[in-house]
């Protein structure tokens, strides 16, 4: 057990005082419980492409240590270097995604992945979060500066992302990061009736993205006509909820994962449903349901308009893209390739949500009381 005198002025000291403790064990609680899913998910996978049996969780646990040291790191700054971080981190990111359309790795009919030092990364996973704090910064400025174009700055940052997910393409990060954005104009005060008219644009483009995307297109009529085309892994996913039932066949005993290629990360939800039952689903659901209450709770205790903003983006993102994959996974929404938040195998994704964990626990962090004034 973690234990600091009070009194301990240390950096470490002052950063566990100050640290929302709830949230904090709460992203412990997913990452532990991803541990568990890359132990019971990805042998098989490996076994089925011809890789050692534990390629997969040795990579997973490698990630680990950097993903608990960027969140402490990231968790110990203050508004100002949250906001050049992510500045940073979104020119990077933006950078590194364009050069994924040049040197890329097509999977499915998209690319998004690029090699960087032998890792396979996804760069816009990381301009996502970035993209989120940078518009609470844009927004907040406007406010406190009439004259400055927060909101000007902000929609270009937001076209110039969302241009590059479409020649990727990656409509699933689109809607993801238009739902945010938007949903942080609106916090902001912007007028419903053009939220409703982005709202409806919106729509055009996912109808575009339909008759010009072949890729979407498959997989909307996938989801309105269970006749039209392979069901293959959808099957198998609602499959294993109906074998896990509500306790679950075992940890390790499941059989899906040997049939789902993306048992480990898109469908990583399906394998916890049939070794662990509906029940561990339903607190997996809970957990994630309760970050994002319980953090848009402690945000709105505050009275700085950029913590809240970026606190409601951060927290709508990471709660959107959970809802995301657990949908596609029992056939609620058409599949999409979506990560888990810490559940699902991935570097890119495990880093990304760690910076998006350790952001959130910097702007709600408690401010500190010197108690030798106290005494």
């Amino acid at each position: 057990m973690i234990s600091f005198s009070r009194t301990d002025e240390s950096f470490v000291s002052n950063w566990w005082w100050t640290v929302d403790r709830v949230l904090l064990f709460s992203f412990l609680g997913l990452i532990s419980i991803g541990i568990l899913m890359a132990a019971a998910a990805t042998p098989m996978v490996a076994n089925r492409i011809g890789l050692e049996e534990f390629y997969f969780l040795k990579r997973h646990l490698i990630y680990i240590a950097p993903s608990l040291l960027t969140i402490f790191c990231v968790s110990t700054m203050e508004a100002e270097q949250l906001k050049k971080f992510s500045t940073i981190l979104f020119v990077v990111a933006i950078f590194l995604t364009l050069l994924t359309l040049f040197f890329g790795t097509e999977i499915k009919g998209a690319k998004r992945w690029i090699s960087i030092f032998g890792f396979s990364t996804q760069p816009s996973e990381f301009a996502k979060p970035a993209l989120a704090v940078i518009t609470a910064w844009m927004l907040s400025e406007q406010q406190k500066y009439p004259k400055f174009r927060g909101k000007f700055i902000s929609t270009i940052l937001y076209i110039t992302f969302v241009f590059l997910l479409v020649l990727q393409p990656d409509v699933g990060m689109i809607l993801l990061t238009t739902a945010v954005w938007l949903g942080q104009l609106f916090v902001n005060g912007f007028p419903i009736i053009y939220a409703i008219g982005l709202g409806i644009s919106g729509l055009g483009a996912l109808v575009l993205a339909y008759f010009f995307l072949p890729h979407v297109t498959v997989r909307i009529d996938k989801f309105l006509n269970p006749t039209v085309g392979d069901h293959y892994q959808i099957d198998r996913s609602l499959e294993a909820f109906a074998n896990g039932g509500l306790f679950g066949v075992g940890p390790g005993e499941g059989i899906i994962k040997k049939h789902l290629p993306d048992a480990h990360a898109d469908f990583v939800f399906a394998v916890l449903g049939e070794e662990f039952g509906f029940f561990i689903c339903v607190f997996v659901v809970i957990l994630i349901a309760f970050i994002v209450v319980y953090g848009m709770l402690r945000a709105l205790k505050e009275s700085d308009l950029f913590t809240i903003l970026a606190s409601v983006g951060l927290l709508a993102q990471l709660g959107l893209q959970a809802f995301v994959n657990i949908a596609s996974a029992l056939l609620l929404i058409p599949t999409k390739g979506m990560t888990l938040p810490f559940i699902s195998y991935g570097g890119s994704s495990m880093i990304a949500a760690s910076i998006t964990a350790g952001m959130i626990l910097a702007l709600v962090k408690k401010k500190m009381i010197n108690y030798e004034e106290h005494e």
